[in-house]
């Protein structure tokens, strides 16, 4: 046989393997996204981690730094926004944010989780029941308003602190969260918020800003000692937050999978360089390293971590951590004395700061090599940019929706508990009980 003969031979073999592979590549085509049971394991396990960080990690944490007339109502406020924020994104909160392809909001396809059945699949998680997606992203949203209330606690009427709950989640959260995750102008624009930086943190923080500056700062704040009640109860819920952080940011890669792990390693070391980092500065600026001072930074690392966690090297967590530690540091002690607000927990020095800088930072150490995305230090300076115009959209329409809701809600009934109801404790004022 010539070698031509043999080259024909060849080429019609190939034309005849392709013809063959035809039907079967368009029927793999044509398959439909298949449940993975070991990422479906894996969110059900972040699921219940993310649940933890709010009871009892924020719980404990916020309720140990208040003074003891008011710890049972701290408490109160968290555990009720995971109560109320857990029914009204299955009634409606998850439709709105994650289904559609609008880029303002969500449409009503799964309102009461409307044509949800066991083999649902959501299109943003394929792997896994779309139920699971669902009630993983409910954790995120209670959470997320259960931090604003660090920012007016010790003063916040328990009744006014419901229907912002309600108000807050649907009017501020919602709409952010769709943005970004949900298939949202922000998205589609480019931001890079893994776990949620904006959706969640730099929200939170904002929100609480706003918040504390309506309802004015706590009787006795710049006179009286507002020392923390027990510390040792901070500690314990900043260590379920950390180990909570490991299903926040691991869980937010969707599955069982490499990207999960390089998430989960970047929160350990940010939060580890953001204690360090707080612990060295409080130290040189005070005299003494504080636990509290710890603690805060610890929360700082993780919360600045978060937006970048899926997105770059486990090193770039080390130096985000110490980005974390400065900045809060900072605006935790300097920028919150100069603004004359009383942020009772530094929600915003801490979530909104963190979650600000985190955010622009992702865009500047994103690397193709973990979340197929360039950052500046890979040549894509548009990135940053991306980062900014996000962070702006949010801080913007969070400051503002924030401020009418508190005033709408001001008009029905009063935000604040009365300064005799301040003076005896919210515990035994507004729950009719106390620590012994």
């Amino acid at each position: 046989m010539t070698k031509l003969a043999m080259a024909r031979r060849g080429a019609l073999g190939c034309v005849a393997m392709l013809l063959a592979a035809t039907p079967a590549l368009a029927q793999a085509a044509a398959t439909p996204a298949k449940i993975d049971g070991a990422d479906t394991a894996w969110m059900i396990s972040a699921t219940a981690l993310v649940l933890m960080m709010s009871i009892p990690g924020l719980a404990l944490f916020y309720c140990g730094m208040v003074r003891k007339k008011n710890v049972l109502a701290t408490m109160a406020q968290t555990l009720a926004a995971v109560a109320l924020g857990s029914i009204l994104w299955m009634a409606i909160g998850y439709s709105l944010a994650f289904t559609g392809e609008g880029p303002a909001i969500g449409t009503f396809e799964r309102l009461f989780l409307m044509g949800m059945d066991m083999n649902a699949i959501s299109p943003l998680a394929k792997t896994i029941p779309e139920s699971v997606f669902m009630l993983y992203q409910m954790t995120f949203a209670v959470i997320t308003v259960a931090l604003v209330a660090g920012s007016v606690a010790d003063r916040m009427r328990f009744s006014a602190y419901l229907w912002f709950v309600a108000g807050w989640l649907l009017l501020v959260y919602v709409p952010v969260a769709h943005w970004v995750w949900g298939g949202g102008f922000l998205g589609a624009a480019g931001l890079l918020d893994f776990a949620g930086g904006t959706v969640v943190h730099l929200n939170a923080g904002i929100g609480g800003l706003v918040a504390c500056y309506v309802l004015g700062a706590r009787r006795g704040y710049g006179t009286d000692n507002l020392a923390p009640y027990d510390l040792s109860l901070a500690v314990i819920g900043t260590g379920l937050l950390w180990v909570g952080w490991f299903g926040f940011n691991g869980g937010s890669a969707l599955g069982a999978n490499s990207r999960a792990g390089f998430a989960i390693v970047a929160t350990h070391l940010a939060a580890c360089a953001g204690v360090l980092t707080w612990m060295l500065l409080e130290w040189w600026d005070r005299g003494k390293p504080s636990m509290l001072g710890m603690i805060s930074g610890a929360v700082a690392g993780l919360g600045t971590i978060t937006p970048a966690s899926g997105f770059v090297l486990p090193w770039h967590g080390i130096v985000i951590g110490i980005a974390a530690g400065a900045v809060c540091y900072w605006a935790c002690t300097k920028l919150k004395t100069m603004a004359r607000y009383d942020d009772s927990l530094d929600v915003f020095g801490v979530h909104g700061v963190g979650g600000a800088t985190g955010t622009i930072l992702a865009g500047v150490f994103a690397v193709a090599a973990v979340g197929d995305t360039t950052g500046l230090i890979e040549g894509n300076g548009r990135q940053v940019l991306v980062q900014l115009y996000g962070v702006a959209v949010v801080l913007a329409w969070s400051g503002i929706v924030t401020f009418v809701l508190l005033k709408v809600i001001a008009f029905f009934l009063p935000l604040r508990v009365r300064e005799e109801d301040e003076r005896v404790g919210l515990d035994v004022s507004l729950h009719g009980e106390s620590l012994q």
